[in-house]
């Protein structure tokens, strides 16, 4: 599995920014994608997880402000991010779940500054 990441930049608070993750070398469906993010000195978190029937799972950090999506024919997987917040400035991860397996993008980038 081979996960690449793009969308990621600098935000001023309160912007939004579309974090998008293109899949490929295995069948998507199988896969739960999430993304996560890791904050400089801080453990890696998860933001938003979506199954292959379309049920999300958000952490209260997100809930309210990020949406996360799939499209199953494209192989992509996307996050919204809007009211984005200077807490929110992290590298943010695309992950892919089957079981004890997991796959990981190289991250992007999200700073959220003035």
């Amino acid at each position: 599995v081979q996960l690449v990441e793009s969308g990621g930049g600098l935000v001023q608070p309160g912007g939004s920014l579309r974090l998008s993750c293109a899949f490929s070398g295995s069948i998507f469906i199988l896969y739960t994608m999430g993304w996560y993010r890791q904050a400089q000195g801080k453990q890696r978190e998860l933001v938003a997880s979506i199954t292959l029937r379309g049920s999300t799972n958000y952490a209260d950090s997100a809930e309210g402000r990020f949406a996360i999506s799939r499209d199953n024919d494209k192989k992509t997987v996307a996050l919204q991010m809007n009211s984005l917040k200077p807490e929110d400035t992290a590298v943010y991860y695309c992950n892919a779940n089957r079981g004890n397996s997991d796959y990981w993008g190289q991250g992007t980038q999200v700073t959220v500054s003035s």
